[in-house]
Formats: structure tokens, C-alpha cells, sequence
């Protein structure tokens, strides 16, 4: 009996020499391939970050009159020594932990912080009044905390 023609052995070629790669294999090697350009942004971006000019931060958490953190309320800060003691250099909002943050210049600064309450409403309807304003004095690339409270 003989074998048919298409069953006969076909020449050793170098590529079934090797071992089939796994679809894992083959998806991990292009998955690297396609994030190398991403990994080499992103190490553009630290090298950026470090020549960024250092910076002081004022954290700080809004309180209403029972302790409990507001949301949404309207921050402004200034520098102490600024021309135009209403006008707010930096304007932001409490999160919803009652928590603001700002990046100001590293160095020997006082600043000012005020809350805003001009459209501001409660979750409870209490009418609000602004607390008395707050000093934070910043010596150099530091972390200041603070915290903003309101009257009723």
C-alpha cells in the first residue's frame, strides 16, 4: 500500500525547528513592544517634574459650626503683604472630604486664607457666616496645614 501524496513527510524547514509559541508569549511580547513608547513618555514627564521651580503646599479642611466638613465651599488665599486685601490671588473649592490644597512659592511668605460663602448653600439650609480669616506663615518647600472654620 502506499501512502497518499499529501500525507508524505514535507522537508525540515528552520521555522518547525522551534518550539510554538504560546498566544500568553506572543501577547506579553507585543503588549511590551506597544508600551515601550508610553514607559519612555513617562520618564520624560519625571525628568520635567524635576525641573519644575520647589513649591510650598497649604492644606487645610473647611469645618462647619457643628465640626462637620463642608463641601463645596468657595477658598481664597492672597499673600499678606498683597496691595488689595479682598482680592484672592488663588480661588478653590473644599472636595468633598471638606479638604482644599494649594501650591504657592517656596519661601519666606505669610498668606491669608478666607472662606466665601457668597451663593454657598447648605445641604441642611443653616444660613453660614464666614469664620475670621487665617494666617498661615510659610518658611520654605513645606506642607502647612490648616483648617477654615465657619460660624452659623
Amino acid at each position: 500500500m502506499t501512502t497518499p501524496k499529501f500525507c508524505q513527510s514535507l522537508p525540515a524547514s528552520p521555522m518547525l525547528r522551534f518550539p510554538r509559541i504560546s498566544r500568553v508569549v506572543l501577547l506579553g511580547v507585543v503588549f511590551s513592544l506597544l508600551c515601550l513608547p508610553l514607559a519612555s513618555q513617562a520618564t520624560g514627564a519625571a525628568e520635567e517634574k524635576k525641573n519644575l521651580p520647589p513649591y510650598a503646599l497649604i492644606f487645610g479642611t473647611v469645618w462647619g459650626p457643628d465640626g462637620v466638613p463642608l463641601y463645596g465651599v468657595t477658598i481664597k488665599i492672597r499673600r499678606a503683604d498683597a496691595k488689595n486685601p479682598r482680592k484672592a490671588r488663588w480661588e478653590l473649592y473644599s472636595d468633598h472630604h471638606g479638604e482644599f490644597a494649594q501650591r504657592v512659592p517656596a519661601g519666606h511668605a505669610d498668606y491669608v486664607i478666607w472662606a466665601e460663602l457668597k451663593g454657598y448653600k447648605a445641604q441642611d439650609g443653616k444660613k453660614l457666616q464666614p469664620g475670621d480669616e487665617i494666617r498661615v506663615h510659610v518658611e520654605n518647600d513645606e506642607r502647612v496645614d490648616t483648617g477654615v472654620h465657619l460660624k452659623q
